[in-house]
C-alpha cells in the first residue's frame, strides 16, 4: 500500500470521516515518529482510527506473516476494531480471535495468515502456546484499553504474550483513564504521551440525582424512563442479577430494551448491541462491561441504576454520553436517606415529574441467514428488500453485514409481512432464511 495522503483520504471517506479530529492528528504523527506511545483520550473520540492509520502505513505488503498484534480486554472491542479495519479496505488481511467462540473457527480463519491480528489476551495466548503462526514478523503491538485488560485479570497472559515478541519496534498503549501505571513487562521505555483527557467533555455533561423514596428503585426508574421519553440511553447495574430484575420489571411495563452482561452468550451479547444500534431497543441494561470497548452510537443520557464502586467506572459509564461536542445527562438513582459517594460531584437534584410523549417502538430487526462469506453485500440486501419486499428507502433501516448472517432494521408494522415475502428466497445463489430476531 503506497503511503500517500490520497490513501489516507480514501480511508477516511470509507469510514465516513471528513477530517481527523485534533487528537487523531496528533496521535498519528506521534505514533509514526516514536517507538513507544501512550494515547489517553475519552471514550468515543476515535482512538481506533488514530492507531490503525499509522499501523497500516507501516505494514510490509511483501510479508506473509502476522506483522501487528492488537490486544483488547473484550470480545466486543475485538469485533469492533476488526470491522473498522475491514471497512478501511487496506488490502491487508485482518482477523479477530476471542473467547466465546469455537477455536476451530479461529484455526480456519488464521490458516491464511493475517497481517493484523486482534484478540483478547486469553485467546491470543492459546494460539501462541500452540505455535499456530510465526511471531518473528510481529513488529507492532497495540494494547487498546490496556488498563481494563489489567483490571479484568489478563496480566499473566499479557506478560506471556509480550515475552514471546522479541522483535517489537513499536508499542502503543491506549486508555480513557488518567494515571494508570504501566507494568514493567510491557517494556515501554521512555514513551511519548498524547493526553487529551484534559480536553474531556465533562463541562458538557450534566449529572443529575434522582431521589428514590424507597430502597427499591424500580418504580423511580420507570418514572425516569417516562420523563426522558424516547431518548436512547443505557441503564447501568453493578450485578447480573440486578440486570435480570430490571429487565423483568421493564418487560412487565412494556418498556422496549435489551440486556448486556458477561453472563450472556457471545451471540446474545452481539445481538443485543445490534438491536440497540439500529433503534429496535430504546434502552440497553448493562454492567460495567459496556462502559467502554463496545460500538454503540452517541447517547443522550445514561442512568446509574446502581452507583458504581469506583470513580473510574463512573467516568467510563458517563463517557457513553456527552462525547466530543455533544451534550448529555447522567442520571444517578439514589435512595433519599443515603449520601452520594465523594467521586460524584456537582450533581443537582432532578425533577422528573414531567412526562415526555412516549412514541411506540418503530423499528424491528430481521435476521437473514447469509453474509460476507456468501459474497453478499449491503447492496444485495437493499436490492432484495426494495424489489421483492416492495419497501421504500425510508423503510430500510440499518443493515449490519456479518461473516455468515445479516441483520436489517425495518418498521415493526411491516416486519411480519416482509418475513412472509422474503423467507426462503434466493440471494446470490443462496437460499436464505428471513426471520424476526
Amino acid at each position: 500500500m503506497a503511503n500517500t495522503i490520497k490513501d489516507q483520504q480514501d480511508i477516511l471517506s470509507k469510514l465516513n470521516i471528513r477530517v481527523l479530529n485534533p487528537m487523531q492528528e496528533e496521535a498519528i504523527s506521534v505514533i509514526e515518529k516514536n517507538t513507544n506511545t501512550i494515547l489517553l483520550s475519552p471514550t468515543g473520540t476515535g482512538k481506533t482510527v488514530a492507531f490503525l492509520l499509522p499501523l497500516i502505513k507501516a505494514l510490509d505488503p511483501d510479508c506473509s506473516e502476522v506483522q501487528a498484534l492488537i490486544l483488547v480486554p473484550s470480545r466486543e472491542l475485538a469485533i469492533q476494531i476488526e470491522q473498522v479495519a475491514r471497512t478501511v479496505g487496506s488490502g491487508f488481511k485482518v482477523n479477530a480471535v476471542y473467547g466465546g467462540r469455537p477455536l476451530s473457527k479461529d484455526k480456519i480463519e488464521i490458516k491464511h495468515v493475517p497481517a493484523i491480528l486482534i484478540g483478547t489476551p486469553g485467546r491470543i495466548a492459546d494460539h501462541f502456546s500452540n505455535d499456530r503462526f510465526s511471531k518473528t514478523a510481529i513488529k507492532m503491538l497495540i494494547l487498546d484499553e490496556f488498563d481494563k485488560s489489567l483490571e479484568v485479570g489478563f496480566e499473566s497472559e499479557m506478560r506471556y504474550i509480550i515475552n514471546q515478541l522479541p522483535y517489537l519496534n513499536k508499542r502503543v498503549l491506549t486508555s480513557a483513564t488518567q494515571g494508570v501505571k504501566t507494568p514493567g513487562f510491557v517494556r515501554l521505555d521512555k514513551p511519548t504521551t498524547v493526553n487529551f483527557l484534559k480536553e474531556s467533555t465533562v463541562s458538557k455533561l450534566q449529572i443529575k440525582t434522582v431521589l428514590t423514596p424507597e430502597k427499591d428503585k424500580l418504580k423511580t426508574l420507570l418514572d425516569l424512563i417516562h420523563h426522558i421519553g424516547n431518548q436512547q440511553g443505557m441503564v447501568f447495574c453493578n450485578l447480573r442479577g440486578s440486570i435480570n430484575e430490571v429487565s423483568r420489571f421493564l418487560d412487565r411495563n412494556k418498556i422496549n430494551h435489551s440486556c448486556f452482561s458477561g453472563g450472556m452468550e457471545q451471540k446474545d451479547r452481539e445481538r443485543s448491541l445490534i438491536k440497540f444500534r439500529n433503534g429496535t431497543s430504546q434502552l440497553l441494561i448493562a454492567t460495567d462491561l459496556a462502559g467502554r470497548g463496545i460500538d454503540i452510537p452517541e447517547l443522550e443520557c445514561i442512568i446509574h441504576y446502581e452507583i458504581p464502586r469506583a470513580a473510574e467506572e463512573f467516568i467510563h459509564r458517563n463517557g457513553r454520553t456527552a462525547r466530543v461536542d455533544a451534550k448529555g445527562v447522567a442520571y444517578v438513582l439514589q435512595y433519599k436517606n443515603r449520601n452520594l459517594p465523594d467521586f460524584i460531584k456537582n450533581s443537582e437534584v432532578a425533577n422528573i415529574s414531567k412526562k415526555a410523549l412516549q412514541k411506540p417502538q418503530f423499528w424491528e430487526t430481521l435476521f437473514i441467514s447469509g453474509g460476507r462469506k456468501d459474497k453478499i453485500s449491503k447492496g444485495d440486501i437493499a436490492g432484495l428488500f426494495f424489489k421483492q419486499g416492495n419497501i421504500t428507502k425510508d423503510q430500510l433501516g440499518v443493515i449490519e453485514l456479518k461473516q455468515d448472517c445479516t441483520f436489517v432494521a425495518v418498521p415493526l408494522s411491516i416486519a411480519d409481512t416482509l418475513v412472509e415475502k422474503l423467507n426462503n428466497t434466493r440471494l446470490k445463489k443462496k437460499k436464505v432464511r428471513v426471520t424476526v430476531l
